[in-house]
């Protein structure tokens, strides 16, 4: 696969054309006060199994509506300390899986959480998260969900879990609320920066090869799903196309970007075609963070860093927790 986004030179100045609607954070402070008018209804439940290094639990919590939102919560064996924790969000079409997939964090002294993606899950990981929430005819898929308004478009509803999802790590008594980071790749990638920028309290935020970041090039410019679904819908409905990007932009990681303050490790994959450089570098290049860094993957495409950059997150991450 040969290059074929923007010169690395470029990539280092580019910015999106996408701008801030003038009433953007009006609308996301509305949107999570209404979620936060349902209790949080958080439980922890011990899931027995035969992995003896960690103690795990079955979480539940209230997210956008009201709605239940599952999740799991890594521990190290036996630990009675407060210590930093790391929230994962998953890529498109997981769920989350089983308790066996997600080791690493709480094996590296961490407190891991693990959010189930509302409605996802039937794709690469199972899931058990519903979502009761319907839509307008849409492309298959989870891209045009709702796609024409920002009330009904579904990642209002899964940022908005995101945030919850914070709010309800924190109410474990063993996990230190100073030291929150978010992380996820691709799908879990963009819900970090939503959820970095949403919810200040977050302390770092590590996002690989970053989905939901300038929409407006990335369905243009992408040659593999889950942006195409986009375009599709739009070669349909051809008189939706300035409707669904003024949604888009109520949603999109450039946006959320400049009002992260969190420490900020990212990385971005020159060959990706799913999510294209020059979209990652435009909300990298607008980080409100002072502590910021990019791992640039010259001969990669999706798969970015792999283990290469779960390696070097555990470092970074060390170096600020």
């Amino acid at each position: 696969m040969p290059t074929f986004d923007l010169n690395p030179d470029l990539l280092k100045t580019y910015r999106s054309a996408v701008a801030a609607p003038a009433d953007f954070d009006s609308f996301w402070d509305t949107t999570l006060a209404e979620a936060r008018s349902f209790p949080l209804a958080v439980s922890f439940t011990r899931y027995e199994n035969h992995i003896k290094l960690v103690d795990i639990f079955d979480v539940s919590f209230a997210g956008f509506g009201g709605h239940p939102v599952r999740a799991w919560l890594i521990l190290p064996k036996g630990q009675t300390e407060k210590m930093p924790l790391v929230i994962r969000y998953l890529g498109y079409g997981g769920g989350r899986s089983l308790p066996i997939d997600h080791l690493v964090w709480a094996n590296a002294g961490y407190a891991h959480l693990v959010m189930d993606t509302r409605g996802q899950g039937s794709a690469w990981a199972p899931g058990h998260t519903p979502d009761p929430t319907g839509s307008d005819p849409a492309h298959p898929g989870f891209m045009t969900r709702g796609i024409l308004s920002r009330e009904t478009y579904y990642y209002r509803r899964v940022f908005t879990d995101a945030v919850r999802a914070i709010e309800a790590a924190r109410a474990h008594p063993l996990v230190d609320t100073t030291r929150i980071a978010v992380t996820g790749g691709s799908q879990g990638g963009g819900i970090s920066l939503a959820a970095a920028a949403l919810d200040q309290g977050v302390a770092a935020i590590m996002a690989d090869v970053p989905y939901l970041c300038d929409f407006p090039r990335a369905v243009r410019i992408a040659s593999r799903d889950p942006y195409l679904e986009i375009s599709r819908f739009l070669s349909v409905h051809r008189d939706k196309i300035g409707q669904v990007f003024e949604t888009l932009r109520y949603f999109d990681g450039t946006v959320f970007a400049p009002r992260i303050k969190a420490k900020a490790l990212l990385s971005v994959a020159q060959m990706d075609t799913i999510c294209p450089p020059s979209t990652v570098y435009a909300a990298y290049n607008v980080l409100g963070s002072t502590d910021k860094a990019i791992n640039d993957y010259g001969f990669n495409d999706h798969e970015g860093g792999g283990v290469y950059q779960y390696q070097a997150q555990l470092d970074w991450l060390a170096q600020r927790f």
